[in-house]
């Protein structure tokens, strides 16, 4: 697998503090002030900001224990931004550097959200949108033939929807800046919420959050306070997926600051769901997506020496029961030999790492 050239990480990495930047600048304008609140016995950062009306409206930041939120309250007065010379440098990485973009609706989507506080409420980008910022995250080129999408996948942790205290605007509203022909699907259940989106040509945007507890949560939608009127689907195993997630810049534009899981925990979770997948039709197809994935970041996590990571992440999984146990073997069981040999390759070099013991999969 080909890395990429030293020169096109530090660009991103410079693009990233610069999108970072910009969305700090368009969330927190000049004429408001951060304020400090205690919540349940954890101090948070709020903004204050004129409403217009001799009012004021009160937008939640983030935990005041978050290093780079607390620089960022710091530096707030001197932020800056150079729109035109982000988006040639998102340029030269995807013409150039050998990182990926995503398709124009996907990065549109994206956008829409993200403006509308998705990652500031703690949103999570999942799926293979957030496969796609991998190259940038692991400094690998990633084969074409893994990252095609058509719909955007999100997440949300159900306590932090809760507790919040803050919203975005109306889900459809922004969905339908990008196209106007977006619409509610009605969610299985038959209940009167909705936690996908699909416009006239099919592509689908989907909410989802953490299964609570046991199975009888699966097939009921969620209600998330925190976004914008969307329900969310529960899922099994994705508040093991949605820990420890990582930032980095959807190259769209002129970068896109998003927030995606871990790249280990991605692969292990991979192997998890495409071992509950069934064996014909649609899910036959997303099942081989999901080996395929797991497969290059296995190979790229190696490469890139971070077996270490992958280690721990691996154990977090198995040691979480014989469910996990059996979906783990299921799905190793599925990836080619080539995928086999990373794998194992990491787990032996990362348990020496960690000083762990591990069970190999097969």
């Amino acid at each position: 697998m080909k890395s990429i050239d030293l020169m096109y990480q530090t660009m991103l990495a410079e693009l990233g503090q610069q999108s970072l930047d910009a969305a700090w600048s368009a969330d927190f304008p000049s004429d408001g002030r951060f304020t400090p609140l205690t919540v349940k016995q954890r101090r948070y950062w709020y903004f204050d900001r004129p409403d217009g009306k001799g009012g004021r409206t009160r937008d939640y930041v983030g935990p005041a224990s978050d290093p780079e939120i607390a620089k960022r309250v710091e530096e707030f007065k001197a932020q800056k931004d150079d729109l035109r010379a982000r988006r040639r440098m998102v340029s030269t990485l995807t013409r150039e550097g050998g990182m990926v973009a995503p398709d124009r609706m996907s990065g549109d989507v994206i956008e829409a959200l993200a403006s509308g506080g998705l990652f500031r409420l703690r949103g999570i980008l999942i799926g293979t949108i957030a496969f796609q910022t991998y190259a940038g995250v692991l400094s690998v080129r990633l084969p074409g033939h893994s990252i095609m999408t058509g719909d955007a996948d999100v997440a949300q942790d159900f306590a932090v929807s809760r507790e919040v205290g803050d919203s975005m605007p109306p889900i459809l509203q922004l969905l339908q800046s990008v196209d106007p022909t977006f619409r509610p699907i009605p969610h299985r259940s038959g209940q009167a919420a909705f936690s996908s989106f699909q416009n006239k040509n099919s592509y689908k945007v989907e909410f989802l959050t953490t299964n609570r507890s046991s199975d009888d949560y699966m097939d009921q939608p969620a209600k998330m306070p925190a976004l914008g009127g969307a329900s969310a689907d529960p899922l099994r195993f994705l508040d093991f997926l949605i820990r420890d997630p990582v930032r980095t810049v959807l190259l769209h534009k002129s970068g896109i600051p998003v927030t995606v899981p871990d790249p280990s925990r991605y692969a292990v979770h991979k192997l998890i769901v495409a071992s509950r997948r069934h064996n014909d039709g649609q899910s036959a197809v997303k099942r081989d997506k999901d080996i395929r994935q797991a497969g290059i970041l296995f190979e790229a996590i190696l490469q890139t020496r971070r077996s270490s990571d992958l280690a721990l992440a691996y154990n977090e999984a198995w040691r979480r029961g014989d469910a996990w146990r059996a979906g783990i073997r299921a799905g190793a069981a599925m990836l080619p030999d080539e995928g086999r040999k990373h794998l194992k390759a990491c787990l032996k070099t990362g348990a020496v790492e960690i000083d762990e013991d591990i069970s190999l999969p097969f």
